[in-house]
């Protein structure tokens, strides 16, 4: 039976073809359930009517209630707006219209009485409302019609030219629920609701949209989050279940020959425990003969690299091939280099394969790859085209996975009839709530120990008053032998931001640190890749003192030598991106610093961002205020990943009980694997309705 739910958002009233276009288009709504789970952000009180002198503050929303005293026209056809006048017992103020103005005039009729709510601003000394919302007066007794309290929902330019703005939304979800609300079905079992004392959903949906009394909201809130969040952890650990228990793998059965004289003879420092430890846990996942899905977690220079090396030597030794994909070409070729480097003269053929790699070296590459004789091959996107074909692919490395799509993923992971195993690696730090949900079908590791020798790095924060005294520090690490990264948040000068570009700063250093005393590199994501090579290569070669730079160099880039990271306009960047570039220095023995930059003018979050970056070095203490400050949406890349693309509940909030549902999600799997159980059937019907819309790609680490 067709669930009335799953009928296109088109079909209801007050919607039609071109609005529905643009629900699409906007904010990804098409079906009448889709409508339904677009939860209200905040709610606003419209029981209150407040006298026009007693309004105080433009930092609020208020109502009043005024009669039309006139309406006046200004400006021309190119910038026209409508003031009209109302006013009640105590005074009068401007309502300012700039859209929508023939529904203005036949509106607003002079002498009619009006209830409006909006937030007040100020315009030469006096308060007005900027397109407030407008309610007839009735003339009823009830102060406004419709609910006390009124959900504010998100809406976009485009929709609210539409007539969709907050008001609209709330509307056709009204409208909705008068056709729907006796075919809201509970989808979750009896037993969860009394023993985590949740409301049904059908008053749960009704509450959060409309609700009569303030305290309705929580319960329905806690009621949707629950949910929301139960079926994530379910559906992430039914893939996990299935990958572990039906997914053949390649079985790993011997410590070759290549790893041990790797481990007794090349080794450049001796592992840390975190590293043995890790190791351990992947040798035991690839002699089981069940395909390996890991998250391998580190901070930056945390040696995940020389892991990921380990465990490809393991592959090889056991008659297989092995791959590392990385997201951007500098960071595919820092890996090239590093682990040629470090194979030094061992028996082991390496290729580098990216977008650059010339046809003729492209087309031997292919041929090695296809006779078995090419053992390890490091790339970019490129290692993933149809053309690319190994003879016998058992171990893949994924580095920064948040930056490939499933289908990325999935076109490696199909090289082999035989699932390789698969390692995901992130030197972003991620808290243990987002890691819950982002990477919850992976079983996960941790390194969360430095290499021996390794001092952190000291970082202060400066404002542009303290140029001469930076100036002067760097030259004297420069005289020292030291090399530095200057990095900039843009490339030209903007004309809406009051930003430090790179440009203009590769001319001032130009200036400050002349030739032929000073050699400077400069690197942007503008230049070709040989251009950007070539520069990049001067500076690990020692050939310049200072590299001018963009955020390309974030990740990729590893010059021991180079024991200075000065980052402009600081505050512009986000924790865990001012964490990432500070890892490029402090690679060495040496002491090194970061200086962080920026103008005297600082928002109370752009404060606290600096504040914590000179307070600590720890990754994940950083990952977690990172967390709390901006939510998860610019940490991992998430939309990509189809997780997070979470309707009510919070990443940065709901820490608690993402936890909760977690162990909750986890007795039920333990009883009840398959969810077959009467008492599960609703849990297991939502589940594959939740696959048949998003597609189902459990197979895909």
């Amino acid at each position: 039976m067709p669930d009335i739910f799953d009928t296109p958002i088109t079909y209801l009233k007050g919607v039609g073809p071109k609005k529905a276009e643009l629900f699409a288009k906007e904010l990804g709504i098409n079906t009448y359930d889709d409508l339904l789970n677009y939860f209200p952000f905040r709610y606003v009180d419209k029981s209150q009517v407040v006298n026009i002198s007693d309004i105080k503050s433009d930092a609020v929303y208020v109502q009043i209630k005024g009669v039309v005293r006139s309406l006046a026209s200004t400006g021309d056809k190119r910038m026209k707006y409508i003031t009209v006048k109302v006013a009640d017992a105590t005074g009068s103020i401007d309502l300012v219209f700039f859209r929508g103005l023939k529904w203005v005039l036949n509106t607003f009729v002079t002498g009619k009485s009006f209830f409006i709510f909006g937030k007040p601003s100020v315009f030469r000394n006096s308060y007005n409302f900027v397109h407030p919302e407008v309610e007839e007066d009735s003339g009823e007794p009830q102060t406004v019609s419709g609910p006390r309290l009124e959900g504010i929902y998100s809406t976009t330019e485009k929709l609210k030219n539409a007539g969709l703005g907050s008001r609209g939304i709330g509307f056709l979800i009204r409208e909705l629920l008068n056709q729907t609300s006796t075919m809201i079905r509970e989808n979750m079992p009896d037993y969860l609701l009394k023993k985590y004392q949740l409301a049904d959903r059908k008053s749960a949906l009704l509450n959060i949209h409309f609700p009569q009394q303030a305290k309705n909201i929580e319960p329905a809130v806690k009621r949707l989050k629950f949910e929301e969040l139960l079926f994530i952890q379910l559906d992430l650990l039914t893939q996990k279940n299935y990958l572990r228990q039906k997914i053949s793998g390649h079985r790993f059965e011997q410590v070759g020959e290549l790893f041990m004289t790797y481990y007794e003879k090349k080794l450049p420092f001796e592992l840390t425990n975190a590293q043995k430890r890790v190791i351990r846990e992947m040798r035991i996942d690839m002699k089981t003969g069940r395909q390996m899905n890991r998250l391998l977690q580190g901070d930056v220079g945390s040696g995940k690299t020389l892991v990921a090396l380990m465990m490809s030597l393991l592959a090889i030794d056991n008659g297989f091939q092995a791959c590392i994909m990385a997201p951007t070409e500098i960071l595919a070729r820092q890996h090239f280099n590093t682990i040629t480097k470090m194979l030094d003269d061992m028996e082991v053929e390496v290729a580098l394969l990216t977008g650059s790699t010339k046809k003729k070296q492209r087309t031997f590459i292919h041929e090695r790859l296809m006779s078995g004789q090419l053992n390890l091959l490091i790339g970019t996107h490129a290692v993933i085209e149809d053309a690319v074909q190994f003879s016998q692919l058992g171990f893949v490395v994924i580095d920064e996975q948040h930056r490939f799509g499933v289908l990325q993923r999935a076109r490696l992971w199909k090289k082999s009839t035989v699932a390789p195993h698969v390692l995901v690696m992130t030197a972003t730090p991620i808290p243990r709530t987002l890691a819950m949900t982002l990477y919850g079908n992976l079983d996960v590791s941790v390194i969360d120990e430095l290499p021996p020798g390794r001092k952190p790095i000291k970082t202060v924060h400066y404002f542009d008053s303290k140029r001469l005294l930076v100036n002067g520090f760097m030259k004297k690490q420069i005289e020292m032998g030291r090399q530095i990264y200057v990095v900039y948040p843009l490339i030209n000068e903007s004309e809406n931001l009051d930003l430090k570009n790179l440009m203009d700063g590769f001319e001032q250093i130009q200036r400050d640190f002349p030739l032929p005393n000073y050699q400077v590199s400069v690197v942007h994501g503008r230049m070709k890749a040989e251009e950007k090579e070539f520069e990049m290569q001067r500076f690990v070669e020692g050939k310049t003192d200072i590299m001018v730079s963009t955020t390309v160099i974030e990740v990729g880039v590893d010059v021991p030598n180079a024991s200075v990271m000065i980052i402009e306009n600081a505050e512009r960047f986000g924790l865990s991106q001012l964490h990432q570039l500070r890892g490029r220095v402090g690679r060495g023995a040496d002491q090194s610093y970061c200086i962080l930059m920026s103008g005297n003018k600082l928002t109370n979050e752009g404060r606290k961002r600096l504040e914590i970056m000179v307070r600590s070095n720890d990754g994940f203490e950083i990952a977690e205020a990172d967390l709390k400050l901006r939510g998860p949406g610019d940490m991992q890349g998430t939309k990509q990943s189809g997780v997070l693309d979470l309707r009510i509940a919070n990443l940065a909030q709901d820490g608690e009980l993402i936890a909760l549902t977690r162990k909750v999600a986890e007795r039920i799997l333990e009883k009840d694997e398959k969810l077959t159980q009467p008492e599960n059937e609703l849990l297991r019907n939502q589940l594959i309705k939740n696959k048949q819309k998003s597609g189902n790609w459990s197979r895909i680490s």
